[in-house]
C-alpha cells in the first residue's frame, strides 16, 4: 500500500521548504520578510506581491498581488505563517488580501478565502479586501 504524501508535492518559498524557512534565524527572518515593506517572492508556481509585519504579538500580511499558483499555495503560506507563529509567540495574524476587485478575477481563491473564514472589508487606505484576523491557539490546528 502507498502512502498518500509520498505523491504529495512539498510548496518551495523561494527554494527553501517550510522546515528550512523555520530554521533560519530570527534576525535573517526579521530583516528579509517582517519589514513590512512590500516584497515579491515565489510560492510553489504563484508569484506574490506582498508585506509582512509584526507589531508586538500580532503578524500583519498583506497580500496585493497572486499571479499564478492554484496548488494550494494560500494554505501552505498559511500552515507555515501558523507554524511561525507558534515559534514566535505572536497570538493572531492579520490577513488582509486584495483580491476584490482584480482585473480577472480568481474564483477558486475567492472560495478558499471565504471557506477560512475571510469576510469582504472596507479597509482604510486600502478599500474593499478580504480580512480575517485569526486567533493562534496552541491547540488549534485548522488552517
Amino acid at each position: 500500500m502507498t502512502d498518500p504524501d509520498e505523491d504529495r508535492k512539498e510548496i518551495l518559498f523561494e527554494g527553501y521548504v517550510e522546515s528550512e524557512l523555520l530554521e533560519l534565524p530570527l534576525e535573517q527572518i526579521e530583516a528579509l520578510f517582517l519589514s513590512g515593506q512590500p516584497i515579491v517572492f515565489h510560492a510553489g508556481s504563484a508569484t506574490i506581491l506582498g508585506a509582512f509585519k509584526r507589531d508586538q504579538a500580532r503578524l500583519a500580511i498583506d497580500l496585493a498581488h497572486i499571479d499564478g499558483g492554484g496548488e494550494g499555495v494560500l494554505i501552505s503560506l498559511g500552515a507555515l505563517v501558523k507554524r511561525y507563529t507558534r515559534l514566535h509567540g505572536i497570538n493572531e495574524v492579520e490577513w488582509i488580501v486584495r483580491a476584490v476587485s482584480c482585473d480577472k478575477p480568481n474564483a477558486k481563491l475567492r472560495r478558499v478565502l471565504e471557506l477560512r473564514g475571510f469576510t469582504v472589508r472596507d479597509i482604510q487606505g486600502i478599500g474593499e479586501a478580504y480580512y480575517l484576523l485569526e486567533p493562534i491557539g496552541s491547540d488549534d490546528t485548522s488552517t
